[in-house]
């Protein structure tokens, strides 16, 4: 969610097993209504053109802060679905992603790569979300899909304005599972209409609350107020807070594979146009009550080659850590641009 939709006054196989088993035994399910099935994949073709630099006019620099720039590409698709993705996973071997769209829709993608950079988008295809009963979620108020988590064979969507996380069994049905309601704190459902749950993952093996949801509001209060996050499931179940600062909002979160986690953030101002943070947080603070703030990775404006980036994915390769981003582009060829950029974590 960003200012275009402001403008339009509108607005993304893996948890352990026990957590999943959990979950499902006390999931609710979405309302019953009648089907109304819309084809399971529609395959897409996507042109993509390279980025070479994360900062045009100077080729020789690579590292940013934290963060080391490995290539990019501007992405535009041949389907009117294709844009606004507002939530990213990426294979533990880096092959293939998925993405959201903030309108219910699923991308799944391979991705290609030539002289070890990312060249391009294969065998793309867009799917609708579903609901319980199959309906597509862009046809009910579960419309407004913004974060993505997909681990232990399990997805995990976090649905603005309804202020909802949805459950999916990804690993048996992929892109045709049915949503069903995963249990939250009544605190939950208190966020505010257009900020809600920009940002959602799982707590990884070997952290105290290892397979907890961990999701964080957009922006839960005033503009120099924490915004609440929620761990939902688990063990100890709680709210903690996010520290925020500088006018940046909350898009998305990753876990590295030590258990920190990384905050993906935003800013908007009409004369300066946008702004991206990663900030990383311990992960031994994440615990109830807690208030959360971090060291700043990596911090970007449109002197770089970003644009309103909503989503983020962590991967290892060859014992290096990568960080995806994706922006949202709020379905606008004109005004904005949909990029993905890969970068490593500098050791």
């Amino acid at each position: 969610m960003l200012f275009l939709r402001r403008l339009r006054m509108t607005s993304t196989p893996f948890t352990r097993r026990g957590f999943a088993a959990g979950l499902g035994a006390a999931a609710l399910a979405l309302p019953a209504r009648a089907q109304s099935l819309e084809p399971a994949r529609v395959p897409v073709s996507i042109s993509a053109r390279p980025i070479a630099s994360f900062e045009p006019g100077n080729a020789a620099k690579t590292r940013f802060g934290q963060l080391i720039f490995r290539g990019g590409l501007q992405l535009s698709g041949s389907h009117p679905r294709f844009g606004g993705f507002s939530g990213l996973w990426r294979s533990p071997d880096g092959a293939r992603i998925v993405a959201i769209t903030d309108n219910g829709f699923w991308l799944t993608a391979k991705l290609a790569r030539s002289a070890g950079k990312l060249s391009g988008l294969e065998e793309a295809e867009l799917a609708p979300i579903l609901g319980a009963s199959g309906k597509p979620l862009h046809r009910s108020r579960y419309y407004d899909t913004e974060s993505l988590a997909i681990q232990g064979g399990v997805a995990f969507i976090g649905v603005e304005r309804a202020h909802d996380i949805l459950r999916f069994d990804w690993a048996r049905h992929g892109v045709e599972a049915r949503a069903q309601l995963v249990p939250t704190p009544p605190a939950l459902k208190r966020l505010p209409s257009n900020r809600g749950l920009e940002a959602l993952g799982v707590l990884p093996a070997g952290h105290p609350l290892a397979g907890a949801l961990i999701a964080i509001s957009e922006r839960s209060g005033r503009e120099d107020e924490p915004t609440a996050g929620f761990i939902v499931g688990g063990r100890q179940p709680g709210t903690l807070q996010v520290i925020r600062r500088d006018g940046y909002d909350i898009t998305d979160l990753a876990f590295l594979p030590g258990g920190d986690m990384l905050l993906l953030e935003r800013w908007y101002k009409p004369l300066r146009g946008v702004g991206m943070r990663i900030r990383r947080i311990a992960g031994d603070a994440i615990r109830p009550g807690a208030r959360l703030d971090g060291p700043i990775l990596i911090e970007a404006d449109l002197g770089q080659e970003i644009d309103n980036m909503e989503g983020m994915a962590v991967h290892l390769e060859s014992g290096r850590t990568i960080i995806t981003l994706i922006s949202d582009n709020n379905f606008s060829t004109f005004l904005q641009r949909t990029v993905l950029l890969e970068f490593e974590l500098a050791q």
